[in-house]
């Protein structure tokens, strides 16, 4: 299974990256993850807040194709890493490709919202998109090593 990590946006500082391949390296063959980074919608001159989110989601759209779809969205469902572990078993025995899709500056349009089939929410607190990356990136690899028997943390 592939999974992508959809971004809309780019130009990330060195950390960003550097945390992101860091995780993305840990992970094995069989759920590789990649990230994908989706231009920003066009803003200012009177476009609106709508029409940037609607060319973002164009793109996305675009570029999930048949991938089960998951939007990191502050109004999906808060898991904990073993329910995360059980979200990627579940995944993995689907066969499907993943993209994982982080919003731009606005959020996600709502087409690619009513096309997804899981909304996540990784935390009510608003977090940098940059760091977003970092963090999907290091609970993937975190449920992956709890579905491989690695402790879960250590107490």
């Amino acid at each position: 299974m592939r999974i992508r990590l959809l971004a809309v946006g780019q130009r990330q500082p060195a950390w960003i990256n550097d945390g992101f391949r860091e995780y993305a390296r840990r992970l094995p063959h069989e759920c590789r993850l990649q990230l994908k980074e989706i231009t920003p919608g066009r803003r200012g001159s009177g476009r609106t807040a709508d029409g940037a989110r609607a060319e973002e989601a164009e793109r996305i759209l675009k570029t999930v194709g048949d991938d089960r779809l998951v939007a990191l969205d502050e109004r999906g469902k808060s898991v904990d890493t073993l329910k995360l572990s059980g979200w990627l078993g579940d995944w993995l025995m689907d066969g499907r490709d993943l993209s994982l899709v982080i919003g731009g500056a606005d959020g996600l349009d709502a087409s690619v919202l009513e096309r997804a089939d899981r909304r996540w929410s990784l935390s009510p607190l608003t977090l940098p998109h940059g760091l977003v990356r970092v963090i999907v990136a290091e609970q993937l690899y975190r449920a992956w090593s709890v579905r491989s028997g690695h402790p879960y943390h250590r107490a």
